[in-house]
């Protein structure tokens, strides 16, 4: 008998891992339909019943929410209406806690029986831990990445599994055997056009520092998309003199007509984040997945990151964590530095990131560090473990 799963994502990072999740349990169990709200990964595997709502859901921090309030007050009653037509056997909420945190509850009001599991847990540790106790009344249960996760949301009464970090499997066939280039720095400003908008030209203004300090460094742009390469690139010309005619594209080179022999360049680098994290010597990298992605590829790097100020002054006043990245927090201390907000200032960036670059003994306890790190998200398969979590929760196991 064919099993329906109702998926609701609202971001790219919960897009691919929506896609993995979805492969994994169309490999353990063939008579699965799956539906719901998600991006073009998740499409492309549920087919038309799963609406791509991605440039519109996926938006950053406070201020944007409320301008969006409308949108997302229609979208959260269409996204009620639908689980309660299709009256799916479960529904897998991935992430994005400010919408799935809400309609988690409202789904246990309106349908008490309804099985709703939540993958990617909300970070809600980070802001409001009491809040742990009353996810427990309205969720069956709980996939974690993180294995301190696991053992907080389980002494609340919430059964709770660690399936490991699916971001392993995703980077591992990705390593090449390549020597990084010392000449080489890496800018990986967000996957959001309000990210670049916001952390690129700090991450521009760093590199002109930089280029002063070493003439013969070069940089490269990770863009997560095509139209991000475009933002960024528009972003650039002030900076930049134009590309000859019939060069206008996602891959451009741009180079600055002053400067001597050693001119201050720039390039994009369309989807190959992964590349550039091991070719790079360091790093610059806005907060979010990223942090982590740079460390499996042992990148020493500095974190940058700069919102709204509605935003940030919010966040203050609830954040109850020592760090913003990830790394940092799995670690319980500062491995990598953070600049963010007020202290995200060129000079200082600049510093830290030259100390990477000279300092050997620096570099390499930062190294140490990641690996001890990324030790701690599992050795692979969470796709996999969490596919089998979800099944088992279906068929009434534990």
């Amino acid at each position: 008998m064919t099993k329906t799963i109702y998926f609701v994502a609202g971001e790219v990072s919960g897009d691919n891992h929506g896609a993995a999740l979805m492969f994994a349990l169309r490999r353990q169990a063939v008579d699965l339909n799956f539906i719901g709200r998600g991006g073009p990964q998740m499409r492309a595997i549920a087919g038309e019943g799963l609406n791509n709502w991605l440039d519109e859901a996926a938006v950053l921090g406070l201020w944007e929410v409320i301008k969006k309030y409308s949108y997302f007050r229609e979208q959260f009653q269409q996204t009620l209406d639908e689980i309660d037509e299709a009256k799916p056997n479960s529904v897998v909420l991935i992430d994005y806690p400010g919408f799935n945190l809400r309609l988690a509850r409202a789904l246990r009001q309106r349908s008490p029986k309804q099985k709703i599991i939540y993958y990617i847990s909300p970070q809600v540790w980070a802001w409001n831990r009491g809040r742990i106790a009353k996810m427990a009344r309205f969720l069956d249960l709980m996939l974690c990445i993180f294995p301190f996760e696991a053992e907080l949301y389980n002494k609340s009464g919430l059964r709770t599994e660690f399936v490991g970090h699916p971001m392993i499997d995703r980077l591992r066939p990705l390593t090449i055997d390549i020597e990084r280039d010392p000449n080489l720095i890496g800018l990986f400003p967000g996957s959001r056009r309000r990210e670049i908008r916001k952390i690129f030209p700090i991450m521009v203004q760093t590199a002109r520092r930089l280029h002063q300090v070493k003439s013969n460094l070069r940089f490269e742009i990770s863009a997560a998309s095509e139209e991000l390469a475009h933002e960024i690139n528009h972003a650039l010309r002030p900076h930049l003199n134009p590309l000859p005619e019939g060069e206008e594209d996602a891959q451009r080179q741009v180079r600055e007509s002053s400067g001597g022999e050693n001119k201050f360049s720039m390039s994009t680098q369309l989807l190959d984040a992964a590349g550039l994290m091991q070719r790079a010597y360091v790093g610059l990298v806005a907060s979010g997945s990223a942090t982590l992605e740079a460390a499996y590829f042992r990148l020493p790097f500095v974190l940058v990151y700069k919102v709204a100020w509605p935003t940030y002054l919010a966040a203050r006043l609830v954040v109850n964590v020592k760090h913003l990245g990830m790394p940092n927090v799995l670690a319980d201390k500062e491995v990598v530095p953070e600049f963010i907000q007020h202290r995200a200032r060129p000079h200082a960036i600049a510093k830290a990131v030259l100390r990477l670059m000279d300092d050997p003994t620096a570099r390499q306890k930062m190294i140490a560090e990641f690996d001890t790190i990324i030790a701690k998200l599992g050795e692979g398969g969470a796709s996999e473990k969490a596919a089998l979590a979800i099944l088992n929760d279906l068929a009434g196991s534990t």
